[in-house]
């Protein structure tokens, strides 16, 4: 079994990077009959309750569809080559916001009324997915993404806005991430990618997490199959969407316990069941939401071969430390010290065992995911909340206290001076 080379880096020409179908250094394989063939590959407002991640805004119908259907059903706006060619300033390098082995992601500008193609700078700014001429997968994938995206609405799935479908230029038109991937914030070194904190990396952790479970209780049950952190795309506030729908498969139906299928995805993501014999659920795509949230956890790679010997492979190096409460330690990124309460990252690191559980039945389901980070977010804002009002009171009793002080103190007589008994203390 050979992989193949990771993508050469482009410097990004601007500081806020869009869709993460940007820079992506993982290797995607497939899985054929006469072994395994490698190729590199690229891999607003938000509702707070959970339900939300059980009702898809559309049901997609049975696939397959054919390329007539999926186009005419899918709600999105068809734009022409040359609209995508002014709107992105004729695919200027200096508009690539992303590059990868699918091709190249430009910065563009749309009317916010009308979708139209503007002048570069005016109305607002989308990303445009110009993809390689690659062939039938490539062109299968770009297929998929809008089948999907392009019927399924939600906070946490990043918007499809347009496609182009001319000759051979295929294109796709997203809304514009301004705080990029969440590969970039935990992997990437530099001023401009500073350490995302405890509680923005369990925030961005819930709301990928709700993308997932969305996903799995759609009419129609969608399987992502390429979860992962390049995958994870965050806006100007940190609120997480999923995005590159390319890989995505509709679930079982009926009696069905799984989907047969070849094996696709990212080395160091995919679930071991699902490498083995090509057997897809739902629950693959939990094993690589834990592996996402160890990724979290401890601000390293899934597959990192720069590492010492023995820690290539974060799941099995990380494994054994997760549920010790004195070794967990040795996992947690070391840039996150004094964030956290060590009980929550405790069950953070649980939760995340759970989910890469060997035997996909003891996985966890994505709903249980989304409460268990609820409860943990919860918590979180009730001892923000508890600690305050505990202040409020001892700043009131001091108050009293001081007050009933100053009126005993005018009775008496002058020259004898009574002072305030000290507040009961608080344990906070």
């Amino acid at each position: 079994m050979t992989m193949a080379g990771s993508l050469q880096k482009k410097v990004l020409a601007l500081m806020g990077i869009c869709l993460s179908y940007q820079i992506k250094t993982e290797t995607t394989f497939y899985t054929a009959a006469s072994g395994l063939d490698s190729r590199n590959a690229s891999g607003n407002g938000t509702e707070t309750s959970n339900s939300n991640s059980k009702r898809s805004s559309a049901s997609i119908p049975p696939t397959p569809r054919s390329e007539g259907e999926i186009l005419q059903s899918s709600n999105l706006r068809s734009y022409t080559f040359s609209e995508l060619r002014a709107a992105t300033r004729n695919f200027r390098p200096d508009s690539v916001v992303g590059e990868g082995g699918f091709g190249s992601v430009f910065k563009g500008w749309v009317d916010e009324h009308t979708l139209a193609a503007s002048k570069p700078g005016t109305g607002i700014v989308i990303a445009v997915k110009k993809l390689n001429q690659e062939g039938w997968q490539g062109h299968r994938e770009w297929l998929a993404e809008i089948n999907y995206l392009g019927q399924l609405h939600h906070p946490n799935l990043v918007k499809l806005i347009g496609y182009c479908l001319e000759e051979d230029h295929r294109l796709l038109v997203y809304e514009f991430m301004p705080k990029g991937s969440m590969e970039n914030h935990l992997f990437r070194r530099g001023s401009y990618y500073q350490p995302l904190s405890w509680s923005l990396r369990m925030k961005v952790a819930l709301g990928a997490a709700r993308g997932l479970a969305f996903l799995h209780n759609a009419e129609t049950k969608v399987i992502y199959r390429d979860f992962k952190t390049s995958n994870i795309l965050l806006d100007s506030d940190y609120n997480a969407k999923l995005s590159d729908f390319g890989l995505a498969r509709d679930g079982p139906t009926g009696d069905q316990s799984h989907v047969s299928t070849r094996v696709m995805g990212t080395y160091g993501y995919a679930a071991p069941e699902y490498l083995s014999t090509g057997h897809l659920t739902a629950k693959s795509d939990v094993y690589s939401f834990g592996v996402v949230l160890l990724e979290i956890l401890s601000g390293k790679k899934a597959i990192d071969k720069n590492r010492p010997t023995g820690e290539h492979n974060l799941v099995e190096w990380a494994k054994p430390y997760l549920t010790n409460k004195r070794r967990v330690f040795r996992v947690l990124d070391s840039r996150l010290e004094g964030q956290y309460l060590l009980n929550r990252a405790i069950k953070v690191a649980n939760l995340a065992v759970q989910c890469l559980s060997m035997d996909p039945k003891s996985r966890p389901t994505m709903d249980e995911v989304v409460t268990a980070l609820e409860q943990l977010q919860e918590s979180k804002d009730l001892a923000k909340n508890d600690k305050k009002s505990r202040q409020v009171n001892q700043q009131s009793q001091s108050s009293f206290a001081l007050k009933k002080s100053c009126r005993s103190g005018a009775e008496e007589t002058p020259g004898k001076t009574k002072y305030p008994r000290p507040s009961p203390s608080l344990s906070i």
